[in-house]
């Protein structure tokens, strides 16, 4: 699968940890930046590569930030996003928003999660399929329909 992931300065050394971890799954990683470690960068420039990409179909992203929060509320601009924030605690966060919202972008709070918990839950996350229940596909037409 091809994911894009993107950070900034705060996620700058999980998402270099990430990368290569992502291709040991064997999944082809787009890296969408920051290439460099620049602690006046903005997280916005680099999320909204991933956004792009995911909003044009096929594909699912990581983005992650101090909290991860404002980098889902910038991804979830995009038509057919999805964006998903985890920052640590129980993982069916992670599992729910995969089989109940078909997230195709995890939000990541780098400032709150170790190296091993962000790889735990970028597991969970792509290893959980879309339930594909009526109900939750009726839900994710009504989202998509509100950001048309």
């Amino acid at each position: 699968m091809k994911i894009y992931i993107a950070t900034d300065h705060a996620g700058f050394n999980t998402k270099e940890a990430l990368v290569p971890f992502l291709a040991s799954l064997g999944h082809h990683v787009e890296d969408c930046g920051a290439h460099t470690f620049d602690e006046g960068d903005d997280y916005t420039d680099f999320v909204v590569k991933v956004a792009k990409a995911v909003s044009e179909g096929g594909s699912m992203g990581i983005v992650l930030g101090g909290t991860g929060e404002g980098e889902a509320m910038i991804a979830n601009r995009f038509p057919q996003v999805r964006a998903a924030v985890y920052y640590g605690g129980v993982l069916d966060v992670v599992r729910l928003s995969r089989e109940h919202n078909d997230a195709n972008i995890l939000s990541l709070g780098a400032r709150f999660l170790s190296l091993s918990e962000a790889k735990e839950a970028v597991s969970v996350w792509l290893e959980t399929p879309f339930s594909n229940n009526e109900r939750h596909v009726r839900r994710i037409d009504k989202i998509d329909s509100y950001a048309s």
